[in-house]
């Protein structure tokens, strides 16, 4: 079964309309194209342990709007660590950067191939310690 090679740019995708949406006054279709992309029973693991599900994470969102002004997020290190059907694994390093303050994640994210493109069904951040 082939790579899927368009995930780099699902990847970034995501991650440019949250720190849009987080770190500017960004009109809502920014918001919608960020919940649009997420499966109806997406969970995630953040950092501190804590699931939180869909509903949850868009609330937490949608209040973070122009709250981290210039917020730029960065990833790097994409490896896709299995495919079968129409589920992906992936795993990924994101690192936040607003002003001086640098924050990095390792995500390992889990995909369900729709008839548009993907859906995040999953996702898992554990913190890393921030590169030089």
């Amino acid at each position: 079964m082939p790579a899927h090679t368009d995930l780099p740019e699902v990847i970034a995708a995501l991650h440019s309309d949250l720190a849009e949406w987080m770190g500017s006054n960004a009109p809502p279709k920014v918001f919608d194209r960020f919940a649009n992309a997420l499966h109806d029973q997406f969970s995630a693991v953040t950092t501190v342990g804590q699931v939180v599900d869909r509903d949850t994470l868009l609330a937490g969102v949608w209040s973070a709007r122009d709250t981290q002004p210039g917020l730029d997020i960065e990833i790097t290190d994409i490896t896709e660590l299995a495919h079968s059907g129409t589920i992906v694994t992936v795993r990924f390093t994101a690192t936040n950067q607003l002003g001086e303050i640098r924050t990095r994640r390792l995500v390992t994210g889990i995909l369900i191939v729709a008839d548009h493109g993907y859906l995040w069904h999953s996702l898992h951040e554990t913190a890393t310690p921030a590169a030089e």
